[in-house]
């Protein structure tokens, strides 16, 4: 059971809390939920929707239609209309408004919607919309959002115009009513999204209230029973727990999107209370916001030096600035963790939509040849246990760690088991650690059989940091010979990353079939989901998902490719896991299913390209779902 709802609204008119409310409460009955969140790169008024999947099992994508769409203002009428299959919940006093007079519609946008109701034989007011939607068997329901906040805020003698802003909590409302499930549950969420706002949740729960009044049930849905405590996250703040849970001490950052997010929440939290001993304790972690993004990476390195782990977090424009310090921290073997939020590109691109075109640019970042770890997410979980295993690598192998978190995931949420965060198989490893009894001859860079030399932090011997070549101690030296054997023991410690690692962290491999769709990052969740609709037209597939690209498993995917058709799926133009997959491997895949648009894989969109390959061998086939 797969259900699609989407609400949109201006930015900055609670849309993103509006869809968090919903979510939690249809998963405190139980259901699996997957939301996707997509706005402007702008602070307030351009439009912001968010598109949220239930379902009876655990979901990784959403489609590019939806069973309900609830909309509060015309602008998300005139942009979704032809994505919803069944309901649509409107604005009754905007039926007159026309798409022409929505400025804030994009123009390209604009134009394509309209065209698609001329095309059918209608105008492009809010009332042809209605038309045309009752034409293909979508039910519409009218709502009155003035009159509903107008007469809460009149009961609870409040300013009218700020209670303009439960509008979006009464769109909420009526939409709960009509999955038909507890209105505790919704009350209950509520509650508890406004526990700090006090002034604001009695309002926000008449608003709820009177959205759920104002509807009828009309899906039915049951309870799921469920005995597991499950949260609800997003990939920023599961980031941020991997991270606290790694044993992270530093963190700075310079504020870009999407990738602040993550900072601000151990700003929030970076006082940690435990409870060892008779007492507790509390035990810290230092948040800088620096100047900008080449203070951020280099006061992170040196806080490696210090002992502390530690960690930046950017996107594209700041880890191009960043270049520099990561090959300074190659050189100086600084163990510092760069998570890296790949968004649309190049220069500010799309600053708030997705992408995957980056990810040969974080296989070189920093300039030369040294050791470095590169890690690529694909669902929330991974990114929990991906970031533990940077930290872990980036100090095992005493060299900088990227850790790849595509916009896609960091802006959507999922609700899951809370008793999968508690994994046994995750544990702190920080490697060669050594306090010498001789300081004043340790050797910092000591050349050793597997090229990891023993490491001291500041204060506890004498060592010596530049960003020259050096000896084993650390002062500069140009020799031949000494270069040489430098040079290749920072390249050759890279092969202890590998050994550090099961095989399921280096490459995820679902299924075994003679199609194999080969991809990395977020397009595994359109993939999984894709699975069982795909067998229903006997087309049987296998995931192979690379999470390890430096060092590359080279072996372990070929074993699962070779000799099956091979279908790249990846969200940029040029294949690019798909080159460096060739690379390592020497195989060519044989099929291509790329998007670049800016919008995540969806699940429909990927089921057609998968089919239109396999049953009419096209070799490139090019998405563009998404609004």
């Amino acid at each position: 059971m797969r259900f699609g709802w989407l609400i949109g609204g201006a930015q900055g008119a609670g849309v993103d809390t509006a869809a968090n409310v919903f979510g939690a409460a249809v998963a405190k009955a139980g259901y699996n939920i997957f939301g996707s969140r997509e706005y402007f790169s702008n602070i307030k008024g351009r439009h912001s929707y968010f598109n949220v999947m239930i379902s009876d099992k655990p979901q990784y994508s959403v489609d590019t239609t939806v069973n309900m769409l609830a909309t509060f203002d015309a602008e998300t009428i005139f942009q979704h209309f032809d994505q919803v299959t069944q309901y649509m919940l409107y604005d009754k006093t905007q039926e007159q408004l026309d798409i022409a007079k929505v400025r804030s519609l994009e123009p390209e946008i604009a134009a394509e919607q309209a065209a698609i109701l001329r095309s059918a034989g209608y105008g492009t007011t809010v009332a042809e919309v209605l038309k045309y939607l009752r034409g293909k068997g979508v039910k519409t329901i009218a709502l009155d959002y003035g009159a509903a906040v107008l007469g809460i805020s009149n009961a609870l003698k409040l300013d009218p115009f700020s209670s303009q802003r439960a509008m979006n909590i009464v769109c909420v409302g009526a939409s709960f009513s009509m999955l038909g499930l507890k209105a505790d549950y919704l009350e209950s969420s509520i509650s508890h999204a406004f526990a700090k706002k006090k002034d604001f949740l009695e309002l926000n729960l008449r608003a709820a209230r009177a959205g759920m009044n104002a509807v009828g049930n009309a899906y039915s849905m049951k309870d799921m029973p469920h005995e597991k405590l499950k949260v609800q996250l997003d990939g920023n703040t599961i980031s941020a727990l991997g991270k606290i849970y790694g044993g992270l001490r530093f963190q700075s950052y310079y504020p870009i999107t999407p990738a602040s997010d993550e900072s601000t929440y151990l700003e929030a939290n970076q006082i940690l209370k435990t409870n060892l001993g008779k007492t507790g304790s509390s035990q810290g972690i230092v948040v800088v916001q620096t100047e900008d993004e080449l203070a951020a990476i280099n006061s992170a390195v040196g806080a490696t030096l210090t002992g502390a782990r530690a960690a930046t977090a950017t996107s594209g424009p700041g880890f191009s600035l960043m270049n520099e310090g990561i090959s300074w921290a190659g050189m100086n073997e600084a163990p510092v963790l760069v998570t890296y939020y790949m968004r649309g590109s190049p220069a500010t691109g799309l600053p708030t939509r997705s992408g995957q075109s980056d990810l040969k640019l974080a296989l070189n970042a920093g300039h030369g040849e040294f050791a470095r770890v590169v890690i690529a997410s694909g669902d929330h979980m991974e990114i929990f246990e991906d970031a533990v295993n940077a930290l872990n690598l980036a100090e095992i192998c005493q060299t900088p760690a990227v850790h790849i978190i595509e916009k896609t995931l960091a802006n959507s949420y999922s609700v899951m088991d809370g008793d999968a965060f508690a994994s046994k198989s995750l544990s702190i490893k920080r490697g060669k650690i050594v306090y010498p009894e001789d300081p004043e001859h340790y050797k910092r860079f000591e050349i050793t059989d597997d090229g990891i030399s023993p490491r001291a932090f500041l204060g506890h011997a004498q060592m010596y940091y530049t960003g020259d070549e050096h000896n084993e101690r650390g002062h500069i030296s140009e020799s031949a010979s000494n270069r040489k054997a430098m040079y290749e023991k920072r390249i050759k410690k890279l092969l202890q990353a590998a050994a550090g690692l099961d095989d399921k962290k280096k490459a995820n491999i679902v299924g075994d079939a003679d199609v194999v769709l080969l991809t990395w990052g977020s397009p595994k969740g359109a993939i999984l989901d894709s699975m069982d609709a795909l067998a229903k037209e006997n087309i049987k597939v296998e995931m192979v998902q690379v999470r390890l690209f430096s060092p590359y498993p080279s072996e372990l995917v070929k074993k699962a490719v070779s000799g099956k058709k091979i279908i790249a799926v990846e969200n940029n133009y040029g294949a690019q896991g798909a080159e460096i997959f060739t690379e390592q491997t020497g195989i060519r895949p044989t099929n291509y299913i790329l998007k670049w648009n800016g919008r995540p894989v969806y699940r429909d969109e990927l089921v057609d390209a998968v089919k239109s390959i396999v049953k009419k061998d096209v070799k490139k086939v090019v998405l563009n779902g998404g609004k």
